[in-house]
């Protein structure tokens, strides 16, 4: 047996067992990258701590802890908030207004904070307790609340397109402009959905809010609302890079939680950054596991060895890519979205670019599937944010999310059979 399938039995046996025993992906990642270069006579700790250092040294990846931190600011300065109360002013008299405004805040929220946690918090926290006064049944508003959550990886700025593109060498401003129509048809998808699921429901409305009410909601959203413009002008106009971007987002945030809403003190601020930084080493430190298994796997060439498995797909992209989402779509039900990212989108996009499939398109759809399995059993990290939130038993949620789960399986079939939904955009805001 060479020593590249050697590797490669090494890797998959390795990240199964570990996993297996409840041991933190990092360290299992590291271990298994770590193994690896045991079974190829290239162990060198010297080398694999050069390699942890590059996974985290990189300009793309300061983004990162620049979107955490205005994400836990947006959250704590009343952002997310006045972002709900304005969408429940607008849809909330509507039949099942307070789902309506769940899809629109998340997609609102999605443009600022780029993570699926922080917005599922923030809109489980808020608009469960109002949809149990109101009579909606929690297993269904709790599966719409954590569908709507997962649409923040896809709307641009995206904390797994940044960590996609640090991976793959991708654009990352090609990749944010990629997420703005599929995140919106995934919103729209929500919208049929809940308007199916709707029916039988005896539900308790909300009065018309008058039409200045509504405005007067408007206006005191309207520095949140600025902020995605600011952000995503800022970088198809050239004037900041998405690492920047991140910088700006998170002063921005800052400035309008201590000095314009004022809901936030300066007492509050250390809290918040402490939040921050421990979501942060989690992310980098995954990123440092990940770099040593990376550079293991290149030196195996298991993208080599996959696409000899693929090799009679790769004259048929589309069928090829069908292929990949469903092994995506089962890896998903067992790893988080960046644990997915690092180990994966280096074996397999090789493959995809083979085939004539465009990086952009490839990494979209990635990304998609990642985050659709934050919403899919046995790990479903976004199911346990709004089962916790909600004190809701975890049959619930799931039992709640299988509906809007469908509809996301019809946009990314849909995705799959026209890829110009997803590449035409970008084409054109290029």
């Amino acid at each position: 047996m060479s020593l590249e399938a050697q590797a490669f039995i090494v890797f998959v046996l390795g990240m199964l067992v570990l996993m297996g025993i409840g041991m933190n992906m990092a360290f299992a990642l590291l271990l298994t990258g770590a193994a690896m270069a045991w079974v190829m006579d290239f162990f060198d700790t010297q080398l694999l701590a050069q390699n942890m250092v590059a996974g985290v040294d990189s300009f793309p990846l300061l983004a990162v802890p620049f979107f955490i931190l205005a994400g836990e600011l947006m959250n704590s300065g009343g952002i997310s908030r006045r972002i709900i109360e304005m969408a429940q002013t607008w849809v909330g008299h509507i039949r099942g207004g307070l789902g309506f405004v769940a899809i629109g805040a998340a997609v609102l929220m999605a443009s600022m904070s780029g993570s699926a946690l922080a917005d599922t918090a923030a809109l489980a926290t808020i608009l469960l307790p109002m949809m149990r006064e109101h009579g909606y049944p929690m297993h269904r508003s709790a599966g719409l609340i954590a569908s709507g959550g997962i649409i923040a990886p896809i709307i641009p700025p995206s904390m797994p397109f940044i960590i996609y593109g640090v991976t793959t060498n991708t654009s990352i401003s090609a990749l944010f402009l990629s997420g703005i129509v599929p995140g919106l048809l995934m919103g729209a998808a929500l919208i049929v959905t809940w308007k199916i699921v709707l029916k039988g429901m005896d539900l308790q409305d909300n009065p018309p809010v008058p039409m200045a009410g509504r405005l007067r909601a408007t206006g005191r959203a309207v520095w949140a609302l600025l902020m995605p413009l600011i952000i995503i002008g800022g970088m198809k106009s050239g004037v900041f890079t998405p690492t920047e971007a991140a910088v700006v987002a998170a002063f921005y945030a800052l400035v309008v939680s201590l000095f314009i809403h004022r809901e936030m003190k300066f007492s509050e601020l250390h809290g918040v950054l402490v939040r921050a930084a421990r979501t942060t080493a989690v992310v980098m430190f995954l990123c440092a596991g990940a770099q040593v298994a990376s550079y293991m796997i290149t030196l195996a060439d298991l993208p080599g060895v996959l696409g000899g498995w693929l090799g009679p797909l790769v004259e048929n992209p589309r069928l090829l890519m069908a292929v990949m989402m469903v092994v995506l779509v089962l890896i998903g039900t067992a790893l988080d979205l960046t644990p997915t990212i690092l180990i994966f989108a280096p074996v397999m996009l090789p493959v995809a670019v083979k085939a004539g499939i465009d990086p952009v398109y490839f990494g979209l759809m990635f990304i998609l599937n990642g985050a659709i399995g934050l919403i899919t059993p046995p790990v479903g990290t976004v199911l346990n944010v709004v089962a916790g939130v909600g004190r809701l038993p975890m049959h619930q949620v799931i039992k709640g999310v299988n509906p809007f789960l469908l509809a996301y399986t019809l946009v990314l079939a849909l995705f799959v059979l026209f890829p110009q939904i997803v590449t035409a955009p970008v084409a054109w805001m290029r």
